[in-house]
C-alpha cells in the first residue's frame, strides 16, 4: 500500500544539520580564499560541498574505491570531456547587525565559468543592495519570476495558471533582473556560437531557476542565444558520464507510457483517497512519440506499475507522460503515477526507481515538478535525483506544472530532433524554439530542463 511506502530522503535524523555545518564552513573558506585571490582554490571548495551523498551513491555504482572531491585540473578534464561550458554558482551569506541583532543574509554570488580549453573566469556579484535597498533577495526575486509568469507547483498536472497571479511585475522584468545578477556579469566569456553547449551547476534556490527564460535587455532569452542543460555538480556530472560510457549500447528498446488508468491518492493528510484524473493530452503524446520510433506506447490499463517496471532495464529511452510530481503535503512525497494492478498500487515512488538498475541513456519525465524536490544543502532530493542513483546519465524534468496542448507540441519536436541527431540539449533548445514560436508565452515553452549529461 502506499502509505507503508517511506521516502528514503536523508540517511539519519541528523543529517541536515551536519550538511548545514558543512556549507557554512565551506562558505568561509571560499570566501577566505577568494579574498587571497585564489578563484580556482574556491572553486574546489565550492565543488566539495555539493552532492556529496548523490556523489557516494553514484560511486558505489561505478567503482569501488572511494571517490575524491575534484581537483582544479579534473573540473577542467569535465569541461573538455562534456565540450561545454560549465558555469557553476555558489551563493554566499554572512553574518550582519541589522537593527541590533545578528542576522544571516545574503551577500555574494560567486561564478564560475570554466571553458572546454580549460580557461577558468571568476566574477562575484554583490547581493546586499538586494535586501538594503530594495528589500528583498534573490530566493524571492525567484519566487516573484515564477508567480508573474504564472506558474504554480502542483501534484496534478494541467493546473498551471495561478488564481491570481502576481500583477506587480511583469514576466519580462523579472526574468531580465534575474539575467542581470546570473549572466550579464558573465556574458562577455560565454561562447557566442548558439550551438555550444553551456551546463549550468545552480545551487540552493536557483535550482529553481529557468534559465531557458531569462531576457537581455534586448529582450532575448538565454536559449535563443544558447544550448543550455544544468547539472547538480561537477563531480556528479563526471560520474554520471563514466556510467554513460559503460552503458553505450547495452539497451535497445524505447519505453513510451503515456495516460495510464490512474491510482487513487490523499490530496492532504487523513484525507480519503481520490482518484487522479485521466490525460486524454498525454496519450496522444505518447501514440505520436511512439510512431517516431516505430513502436506501441503503453497507455490505459496496460501502463501497469509492474509492466513499467519490469520493461524500464531493458530501455535506452524511457518517457513517461502521466502525473507525479514532488510534493510534500502528499501521502507520497516524490512519486509517478502508473495503473495500479494485483502486483502494484500504481505509484512508482523514488525510494523503488533509486533501487533500479537501469541501463537507459535518458529518462523524459513529462508530469509537473519533476525537476524538483527538496531543496537541500546537498541539493535537490526528487525524482531526477532517483533516476540519477539508478543510474541514468540524464533525465529531462519540469520546473513547474505543465500544460498538457503545449507540452506534447514540445516533446513530438523533441523527439522527432533527437531521432535524427543524438544531441539531447540540441534537441530540446529547437523543441523550444518551436513552441515559443507557436506557444510564445515561456510558461508554456520554459518548464523542462535537461539534468546531467549532454
Amino acid at each position: 500500500m502506499a502509505n507503508n511506502k517511506v521516502l528514503a530522503q536523508t540517511t539519519n535524523a541528523d543529517e541536515p544539520s551536519i550538511l548545514e555545518t558543512q556549507t557554512s564552513t565551506s562558505n568561509r573558506l571560499q570566501k577566505l580564499l577568494i579574498e587571497q585571490n585564489k578563484p580556482e582554490a574556491a572553486l574546489e571548495i565550492s565543488e566539495r560541498s555539493r552532492n556529496r551523498a548523490l556523489v557516494d551513491i553514484l560511486s558505489d555504482r561505478s567503482s569501488s574505491s572511494v571517490v575524491k572531491p575534484l581537483s582544479t585540473e579534473q573540473i577542467k578534464q569535465v569541461a573538455k570531456q562534456q565540450n561545454a561550458t560549465l558555469v557553476q554558482y555558489s551563493i554566499i551569506n554572512d553574518e550582519f547587525n541589522i537593527e541590533g541583532k545578528k542576522q544571516t543574509r545574503e551577500s555574494e554570488l560567486y561564478i564560475w565559468v570554466i571553458k572546454p580549453t580549460g580557461e577558468i573566469a571568476f566574477r562575484s556579484v554583490d547581493l546586499k543592495p538586494l535586501w538594503q535597498k530594495e528589500n528583498t533577495s534573490l530566493a524571492d526575486l525567484i519566487t516573484h519570476s515564477r508567480r508573474t509568469l504564472g506558474v504554480s507547483s502542483n501534484y496534478l498536472k494541467g493546473i498551471v495558471i495561478l488564481k491570481h497571479p502576481e500583477q506587480k511585475n511583469n514576466p519580462s522584468q523579472q526574468l531580465q533582473k534575474l539575467h542581470q545578477l546570473l549572466i550579464a556579469p558573465i556574458a562577455n566569456i560565454l561562447p557566442n556560437q548558439a550551438d555550444a553547449h553551456i551546463i549550468f551547476i545552480p545551487q540552493g534556490e536557483l535550482f529553481l531557476v529557468p534559465f531557458t527564460a531569462l531576457k537581455d535587455t534586448k529582450g532575448k532569452y538565454l536559449i535563443e542565444q544558447h544550448t543550455i542543460s544544468t547539472a547538480p555538480s561537477i563531480q556528479a556530472l563526471n560520474l554520471l558520464y563514466q556510467r554513460q560510457q559503460k552503458i553505450q549500447g547495452v539497451a535497445k528498446d524505447v519505453l513510451i507510457v503515456g495516460n495510464p488508468t490512474m491510482p487513487s491518492i490523499s490530496l492532504k493528510p487523513g484525507e480519503s483517497p481520490q482518484k487522479l484524473s485521466q490525460l486524454p493530452g498525454a496519450e496522444q503524446e505518447a501514440k505520436d512519440i511512439a510512431s517516431i520510433f516505430n513502436t506501441q506506447a503503453l497507455t490505459g490499463d496496460a501502463a501497469t506499475e509492474t509492466t513499467v517496471v519490469q520493461k524500464m532495464p531493458q530501455a535506452k529511452i524511457i518517457h513517461l507522460a502521466t502525473q507525479g510530481g514532488c510534493n510534500d503535503s502528499l501521502e507520497i512525497t516524490c512519486g509517478l503515477a502508473l495503473a495500479p494492478s494485483q502486483q502494484d498500487d500504481g505509484w512508482l515512488t523514488s525510494e523503488e526507481i533509486l533501487k533500479l538498475n537501469l541501463k537507459a541513456d535518458l529518462v523524459v519525465l513529462s508530469s509537473n515538478d519533476t525537476a524538483l524536490g527538496k531543496i537541500t544543502a546537498d541539493g535537490v532530493i526528487g525524482l531526477s535525483r532517483s533516476f540519477f542513483a539508478a543510474a541514468v546519465p540524464s533525465v529531462i524534468g519540469s520546473l513547474w506544472s505543465v500544460p498538457d496542448k503545449e507540452t506534447a507540441f514540445l516533446m513530438i519536436e523533441f523527439y522527432q530532433k533527437l531521432s535524427e541527431n543524438p544531441d539531447k540539449a540540441a534537441a530540446l533548445r529547437h523543441a523550444m524554439l518551436a513552441t515559443m514560436k507557436k506557444y510564445p508565452n515561456p510558461r508554456d515553452w520554459a518548464a523542462f530542463t535537461l539534468i546531467g549529461v549532454l
